[in-house]
C-alpha cells in the first residue's frame, strides 16, 4: 500500500487562525492498482508548537484503515511542510 498523492485539494474557510481544514482526493496504490479515495483533514496548530493532523476518509478503502491513515498522516505532513497545500 503506497500513497502515490493527494490530488484535487481545497482549503475550507474557518475563521480559527490554528486550524485548516481541507478536502480532498488522494490516490492510494493497493496491491499495484491505483485507487481514488475522497478524504477530509484538518491540521491544528497546538500550543507546544506540535501539529495535529485528523483525517476523515469518505470513500470505502479495501485496506486496513489504520496503516492507510497513518500513510496518508505522512503524505499530509511532508505535503505541509514544503508548502504544497493551498493558503
Amino acid at each position: 500500500m503506497n500513497i502515490l498523492g493527494i490530488k484535487d485539494i481545497v482549503r475550507k474557510d474557518v475563521p480559527i487562525y490554528y486550524r485548516r481544514l481541507y478536502s480532498g482526493v488522494a490516490i492510494v496504490e493497493i496491491f499495484d492498482k491505483p485507487q481514488d479515495v475522497r478524504v477530509d483533514f484538518s491540521i491544528e496548530h497546538k500550543p507546544t508548537g506540535q501539529k495535529e493532523i485528523l483525517i476523515t476518509i469518505i470513500d470505502q478503502v479495501d485496506y486496513p484503515l489504520v496503516p492507510v491513515s497513518s500513510a496518508l498522516k505522512k503524505a499530509i505532513d511532508d505535503l505541509d511542510s514544503s508548502g504544497g497545500l493551498p493558503g
